[in-house]
């Protein structure tokens, strides 16, 4: 389950150049606009913090998962967005400065919700009494990765207005790039935890995921969001931090069938997310009449 540690150190820091060049293309318009939104942060917030967890307990009792990979599954659930989930919804239109501002919130907010559904789960379906800490950790690593290179990206745009034009194609490109490399170091990362667990817990996985993106796009747009914020909500919400479940998992609390959902969600991901991304964003489907928030 663990990956070389200079494989890692590189795509940490092949994400942080990508959210660098994301902030090139954000200015701090980008970010007040959202205080003109309260809508859409009330929607997203609720739907990470209330919505996916019923659904994923529901998908729980309507697939009958064990109670291992039950716990797995919630403990997936709530974890925030993924620095993934920012890429995608750069490459298929979506508000990246919701996506930003939603997963710094989200983090923080999920030092004390994931411990309470993830010990909630498993007081429910495994009675193990293992209890799961705050995880402080994780609001250092979304600043060290995505807000500090995204600020500094906004400054050289400040700074330099011609560089960051030039640059956000060839960024663009470059994202699409890590995605694709990201994608199959995660099959290949995963391969043997796939292949052994997919039949009794890879249907609840894969269903969880796209659930969570349907549900994140539509019910957004029938709240009245438009499509940018629908499309950031959907993938926010859609693209959870499979990394912070696996470390929980086993780190916290040393359980290695804990971390099978959350390692088969890391490679089908991006699977599911780039074909909705295809047959649903592309598309342009949605309340033609939803007006913004």
């Amino acid at each position: 389950m663990t990956g070389s540690p200079v494989v890692t150190q590189l795509l940490v820091a092949a994400l942080a150049l990508v959210m660098f060049g994301l902030g090139l293309s954000l200015g701090t318009q980008d970010f007040t606009r959202l205080f003109k939104h309260p809508k859409a942060v009330v929607i997203a917030l609720l739907l990470q913090i209330v919505v996916l967890p019923l659904a994923c307990y529901g998908l729980i009792v309507l697939l009958k998962v064990p109670p291992l990979f039950a716990v797995g599954l919630m403990l997936l659930a709530a974890s925030p967005g993924g620095i993934s989930a920012n890429l995608f919804s750069h490459l298929f239109g979506g508000n990246v400065a919701m996506n930003i501002s939603l997963t710094a919130i989200n983090t923080v907010l999920s030092i004390v919700t994931l411990p309470l559904i993830a010990n909630w789960a498993i007081s429910h379906f495994a009675g193990t009494g293992q209890m799961v800490p705050l995880q402080f950790g994780k609001v250092v690593e979304v600043i060290a990765i995505v807000l500090i290179p995204v600020f500094v990206g906004m400054c050289v745009r400040t700074w330099k207005p011609g560089f960051a034009a030039r640059s956000e194609k060839p960024m663009k490109v470059f994202s699409a790039l890590v995605l694709a490399v990201v994608a199959i170091g995660a099959l290949a990362k995963e391969w043997q935890a796939l292949s052994t667990s997919f039949a009794s817990i890879g249907p609840a996985v894969v269903a969880f995921n796209l659930v969570s993106l349907l549900a994140g796009y539509y019910l957004s747009r029938a709240a009245g969001l438009d499509k940018p914020m629908s499309t950031a909500i959907s993938y926010e919400i859609g693209i959870h931090n499979s990394t912070l479940a696996i470390f929980i998992a086993l780190a916290v609390l040393d359980n290695f069938q804990l971390a099978l959902p959350a390692a088969i969600y890391s490679a089908s991901m991006y699977i599911t997310a780039t074909l909705f991304g295809l047959g649903v964003l592309r598309r342009g489907t949605g309340p033609a009449a939803a007006k913004p928030a």
